[in-house]
């Protein structure tokens, strides 16, 4: 497929409702991930105070933070001097579509501690079979 053509603000608007989606996501999967460190502490620490054996590891994943991303983008955007910008399909499918390469992956990370990026892992992972 050819390039696109967009007009700058337009996509500006739409990078940054995917940018706020994606950050509400990180801050639940944050959320979650230090609620359940916590209790995994605390279990451990009753153990240890009660002369049991307790592990001084926790094996936790870090949440996945892709903010970054869309800031580079959303910067990059500001910075042009030109009100319509021209998008390749990858681009597009980026940007636009809010599907990067490494979409299943965050979704997938934090869907451990974030019921948002967990619904939205379902639906990303189950639409093919719907169309059946």
């Amino acid at each position: 497929m050819e390039n696109i053509k967009v007009k700058k603000e337009e996509l500006l608007t739409i990078l940054k409702k995917n940018r706020e989606n994606h950050r509400v996501i990180f801050l639940e999967a944050l959320d979650g991930f230090r609620k359940k460190a916590i209790v995994e502490f605390e279990k451990q620490l009753e153990a240890a105070k009660a002369g049991k054996k307790f592990d001084v590891y926790i094996n936790l994943t870090l949440p996945h933070d892709q903010t970054k991303d869309y800031d580079r983008a959303i910067g990059m955007l500001s910075m042009s001097v030109e009100d319509v910008i021209e998008l390749s399909e990858h681009e597009y499918q980026q940007y636009v579509m809010d599907d990067w390469s490494w979409k299943m992956n965050f979704l997938t990370g934090n869907s451990t501690y974030s019921g948002t990026a967990a619904a939205e892992l379902d639906i990303q992972s189950s639409w093919p079979s719907k169309l059946k």
